[in-house]
């Protein structure tokens, strides 16, 4: 008990930055602040799979619900089955499960670790601009990987529906999680991309002009990486993918032009 108590006020201390008059810090005082943060932030992920194997039943029903919907979809027309391989794949599965559970749950604890460690040596404007991007990176995210979940069982459909008559399609559940992993992954990464976009014009790499001058092979690079990027390869994935990407991408350009006039000004 004391042990997890000492734990808990690990993490809720928050580390010191020795910093000097002249704004720098000791190599060993950077390694010092940089274990404490590896420890807090490695504490935060097995509280996180702790709390992940108590709801175990209801995040193994969230991962196959995109499954059972596409299967709905189907209907008799194509038997499909999700299975489990093997002695011990309940508990790889269970522990794989509740690992990825474990790391997005504590992501926003983790990456704010990272930041507190970077933050300190940044200037005044730069850390004005981080905190823009972690407040926008961090929620559009999200929108991508529900943007993906939601698009998921449509994209089963389609490839389940390959099936010759007379088979049964049987779905691996290691291979399908990879898959739905994937797939989660590359929209919300996906959804950073004109966030990008935008702090490259505030460097002053990219400008409003050029984006626009370039609108017609933006468009056709967005498709081409969206019929690319999507594990399942069916029109309505990449579609779904592609068209919010040209949205944002759009109001990168329109934020790039305004910010384009006021350093012209």
């Amino acid at each position: 008990m004391s042990s997890i108590s000492g734990g808990i006020g690990l993490l809720s201390v928050r580390p010191r930055h020795p910093v000097g008059a002249d704004g720098r810090m000791a190599v060993a005082d950077h390694l010092r602040e940089l274990r404490a943060r590896v420890v807090r932030s490695v504490l935060a992920l097995v509280l996180a799979f702790s709390v992940a194997l108590f709801f175990y039943d209801q995040l193994l029903a969230l991962v196959l619900h995109p499954y059972n919907d596409a299967r709905d979809m189907l209907g008799a027309s194509t038997r499909t089955e999700a299975y489990v391989a093997g002695a011990t794949g309940p508990l790889m599965l269970q522990l794989k499960l509740c690992g990825v559970a474990s790391i997005v749950a504590s992501s926003p604890y983790w990456l704010h670790q990272i930041w507190a460690f970077v933050l300190p040596g940044l200037r005044p404007e730069e850390k004005r601009w981080t905190r823009v991007f972690t407040a926008i990176a961090g929620p559009l995210f999200f929108v991508g990987v529900a943007t993906g979940y939601y698009v998921l069982p449509r994209g089963l459909e389609v490839l389940i529906g390959f099936t010759p008559a007379g088979l049964a399609n049987l779905v691996e559940f290691n291979d399908y999680f990879s898959f739905l992993t994937r797939m989660l992954l590359v929209f919300g990464i996906a959804f950073e991309i004109p966030l990008f976009v935008i702090l490259l014009n505030l460097a002053g790499v990219v400008r409003g002009r050029t984006l626009g001058r370039h609108r017609s092979w933006i468009i056709l690079a967005t498709f081409v990486f969206a019929a690319v990027a999507t594990p399942s390869t069916d029109p309505f994935s990449m579609t779904m993918l592609a068209i919010p990407m040209l949205v944002l991408f759009l109001v990168a350009e329109v934020v790039a032009r305004w910010s384009d006039r006021v350093r012209g000004r």
